[in-house]
């Protein structure tokens, strides 16, 4: 078996089936959030098999952003990598997290954090306002990335604002 290099830039497909798919590309490392890797999904479909222009896919309107270990969803079979494109335009996406994550009791928190790639965390209690379009900033398997993909949405418990 081979051992690929996942670096920035590096563009995946992502099989939806029904002769579908969507790509998405790894780019960043965040500092900030256990120097995991942050991939923009977008959102424009593709029939399977379909070899976009790289440069011109990854200059699309992004869907979402998360951070995930790319290269486990490769193991898993969830995605594979189909080339290399310079990251286009600026990672200016702001991400939220609360402590209170992963308690199901507290369904809605008011001890919210925010942050862009590699800056600090910015304490803010209630998310108000731009905040509120903050994604979610946990480190997401694979698995939960892949269903956001292809559904829209995750699927595990993460409490509201």
């Amino acid at each position: 078996m081979s051992r690929h290099r996942t670096t920035i830039g590096n563009v995946f497909a992502v099989d939806l089936g029904n002769d579908v798919q969507k790509f998405f590309q790894y780019v960043a490392d965040d500092l900030t959030q256990l120097n995991s890797q942050v991939i923009r999904s977008f959102k424009t479909t593709h029939p399977s098999g379909a070899k976009p222009d790289l440069d011109e896919l990854v200059r699309g309107q992004p869907e979402f952003h998360a951070h995930v270990a790319i290269q486990w969803g490769v193991k898993m079979g969830l995605w594979k990598k189909v080339g290399n494109a310079t990251v286009a335009g600026r990672v200016d996406v702001l991400f939220r997290n609360t402590d209170d994550y992963g308690n199901p009791e507290i369904k809605v928190s008011e001890d919210w954090y925010v942050w862009r790639v590699n800056d600090p965390f910015i304490k803010v209690g209630r998310l108000l306002g731009k905040n509120r379009e903050a994604e979610i900033g946990v480190v997401i398997s694979p698995k939960q990335v892949f269903e956001r993909i292809t559904t829209g949405k995750y699927s595990f418990f993460y409490p509201g604002y």
